[in-house]
């Protein structure tokens, strides 16, 4: 046996496990955990169901390694210091508006406030990815209330753009959303406790 022929089946393993969760995410973001199937998510991956249940076990398995996400949030150490807003923001868009973060964030949002199971999901992304992002920005100490403020503001303008869609926040061009949100984030990400 070649070493080509010995890595087939491993390449079409991994071409058929990255076909599911393409289909999984855009599925769960837009159904919604309890109405998208497996059923559905094979016929969107162009695979039998079985398939889907062999590579993840059942839905849960399948919604859990869906929502698995590496924000890509900036190290605030190698930024300059007036540009923390700016930079945020901007990554913040590019998460928001690129496959397959922004069926994944959709996804964590929408079912947030339906699932309670989802809330320590969300709290776990929080912890593990913005909050080390914050401690870079400013005082340790009062990173716990910066962090909060950021991604109330930044969980705020997910809502309204992207899944209430209201018309004057969805028309907002990138930098107008720039020239209006980052003064705000850069306050935050920069107060010093006691305000």
């Amino acid at each position: 046996m070649t070493a080509e022929t010995s890595e087939t089946p491993t390449r079409r393993s991994d071409v058929t496990r990255a076909a599911i969760l393409d289909a999984a995410r855009r599925r769960f973001a837009r159904d919604g955990f309890h109405k998208a199937t497996i059923r559905a998510i094979a016929a969107d991956a162009g695979i039998d169901p079985s398939m889907v249940m062999r590579y993840y076990g059942n839905k849960e398995g399948l919604f859990t390694a869906a929502l698995d996400i590496d924000l890509g949030l900036p190290d605030l150490g190698l930024v300059d210091p007036g540009s923390f807003g700016e930079v945020l923001v901007r990554r913040f868009l590019a998460i928001w508006e690129t496959p397959p973060s922004n069926e994944v964030l959709m996804t964590l949002l929408r079912t947030v406030v339906t699932d309670e199971s989802m809330v320590e999901r969300v709290l776990q992304l929080f912890a593990t990815q913005a909050m080390p992002m914050v401690l870079r920005a400013g005082d340790p100490a009062d990173a716990p209330h910066r962090a909060g403020l950021v991604v109330s503001q930044i969980l705020g303008l997910a809502l309204c753009r992207y899944v209430l869609r209201i018309p004057s926040v969805v028309a907002l061009t990138h930098d107008e959303l720039v020239a209006d949100i980052a003064p705000t984030l850069q306050r935050y990400l920069t107060m010093r406790p006691g305000r």
